[in-house]
């Protein structure tokens, strides 16, 4: 099969083994995979990942030892834990300390014309859902944790940090609290988008006084961390959802002695997600910058890397 490859350089396999599914896994045919801002960090080298890329993903099961599953489209959860350790056992899979992750740690992903993953990891699609909506489930699911972790109140004042496609998508999901929301960006663009649907939003920092209940940081950068730290009011909540590959400099004292609340926050429910694009609740399709063949999946992570791209798709 064709597959996007990362093994030291990035490149399109033409002859790359198609995946056999083991015990207790499925075969997926992918009908549509977004590139994610982790995948242009894996490749920066972040999280020291070499195989096929990809962990966003809308399919259609092609092989299974279920007979009900072959021809379902699904969607699926990135994270594979081994069952056995004491983490899986107390419901945990996503934290398994041996756990694979779709595309991210030790196993191939889904920018490719087949991937496999667990049965269990599966979640059907519904049939009012089109595999360009559909394939937003993952990261979606991710903005959802942050309302797994932090309760947010009506009156909270509340500030995404960051335009990009996951901070688009975490503002819509706090809107729905009813909280005071303002997103942060440096895209006009971007930042439009929320504007549309009556989201307050703000260009640039400048000016914003440091008393937000909650910030949840966005932006991809080891820089967003400074400026969600100053943003936050003392006694609040610091929420970060950027993976990047480097380091990030945190005075901790400051940390202690304000009582900030941090929550690290990753994968979220696949459940929720999809009712959110069902109902309509969640607007994605505006987030779509391009779509591209496996061919020129080349070209597509180019395009991802270009200042103003929010999503891009790829149809193997």
């Amino acid at each position: 099969m064709r597959a996007v490859l990362f093994d030291g350089t990035l490149h399109l396999a033409e002859e790359y083994p198609t995946p056999q599914p083991a015990a207790g896994e499925v075969r997926i045919r992918t009908t549509l995979a977004g590139i994610c801002n982790t995948d242009l960090e894996i490749v920066q080298g972040y999280a020291a990942f070499q195989g096929v890329l990809g962990h966003e993903f809308v399919g259609v099961v092609d092989q299974a030892e279920d007979p009900t599953l072959p021809g379902r489209r699904v969607v699926g959860e990135i994270n594979i834990g081994c069952g056995r350790c004491e983490t899986c056992r107390a419901g945990r899979p996503h934290h398994c300390p041996h756990r694979a992750a779709l595309g991210i740690r030790g196993h191939d992903g889904a920018l490719a014309e087949y991937l496999c993953l667990p049965a269990a990891n599966l979640h059907p699609v519904p049939d009012d859902i089109p595999d360009e909506v559909a394939v937003f489930t993952e990261p979606l699911a991710a903005a959802c944790e942050v309302l797994e972790q932090v309760h947010v109140r009506p009156t909270d004042r509340a500030i995404v940090l960051g335009d990009g496609k996951l901070g688009l998508l975490v503002a819509q999901v706090l809107a729905l609290t009813g909280c005071r929301l303002t997103v942060v960006g440096r895209h006009e663009s971007k930042l439009a988008i929320l504007a549309a649907r009556g989201i307050s939003t703000h260009l640039g920092d400048e000016g914003l006084d440091g008393d937000a209940d909650l910030v949840v940081e966005c932006t991809g950068r080891a820089e967003g961390f400074q400026t969600a730290r100053r943003l936050v009011r003392p006694g609040g909540t610091l929420v970060l959802k950027s993976t990047y590959h480097g380091q990030a400099t945190v005075n901790l004292s400051s940390l202690v002695v304000d009582e900030i609340r941090l929550v690290g926050s990753r994968c979220g429910p696949f459940p929720a997600a999809l009712r959110l694009l069902a109902r309509h609740l969640v607007e994605v399709t505006p987030l779509i910058t391009a779509l591209y063949p496996l061919h020129q999946a080349l070209t597509a992570f180019e395009h991802a890397r270009q200042r103003g791209a929010l999503k891009i798709l790829v149809r193997p």
